[in-house]
């Protein structure tokens, strides 16, 4: 299967290019996304949260198909630890029409998600984080009023078997959680790229 879907999104691929911000400076803007059950959502709604498991992604990305379960997963475990999960569609839904916010409602209640799923229509907030690519996962940790990049990259290291990944998310919130340096702060992502109108 992940054969096949490499093959189907080669012409998308993108390698996560590393931006020159230094992890635990940047700092993230708050933003106001509409979710698919139509409310609005912002990163200052919940004053319980450490942090966030900030997930772009999108619909039609085959290597973003391979994730939904494991995604829920993080929600089911990091959320009640105060370090819930965002999902964030930052396609261009003119380009591909499948990534328009009827499809994001159809997917997100066809793979039963437990985590809101976000459009970024104008595609600021993608650019605020130096997305690049589906899926790619960023930690982003309270400090103070701020926000700031704690990990940048993959969500682990096996799409094929999540069973034999190394759950790079879940190792660098447990680290934030137990006030530790992370080991891997950065890992390399790669998936279907996400195309800037400008």
């Amino acid at each position: 299967m992940y054969k096949k879907s490499f093959i189907m999104c080669l012409g998308f691929i993108s390698w996560a290019l590393f931006t020159s911000f230094d992890i635990g400076i940047k700092t993230i803007n708050d933003f106001s996304l509409r979710n698919v059950d139509g409310k609005f959502i912002s990163l200052k709604d919940n004053e319980q949260a450490k942090g966030y498991i900030v997930i772009f992604t999108c619909n039609h990305c085959p290597f973003a198909k391979l994730y939904p379960s494991r995604i829920n997963k993080l929600q089911e475990t990091f959320a009640p630890l105060g370090v819930p999960v965002l999902a964030i569609n930052s396609m261009d839904s003119v380009l591909y029409e499948e990534e328009c916010f009827k499809f994001m409602q159809q997917k997100s209640s066809e793979n039963k998600f437990t985590f809101p799923y976000l459009q970024d229509a104008s595609q600021e907030v993608a650019k605020n984080f130096g997305a690049v690519n589906t899926p790619q996962a960023f930690v982003i940790w309270r400090d103070g009023n701020r926000w700031v990049i704690k990990y940048k990259g993959a969500i682990d290291d096996n799409g094929e078997s999540p069973e034999l990944a190394t759950n790079y998310i879940a190792i660098a919130v447990n680290e934030l959680l137990s006030n530790k340096p992370l080991s891997n702060p950065t890992t390399e992502s790669f998936g279907c790229k996400i195309f800037y109108r400008k």
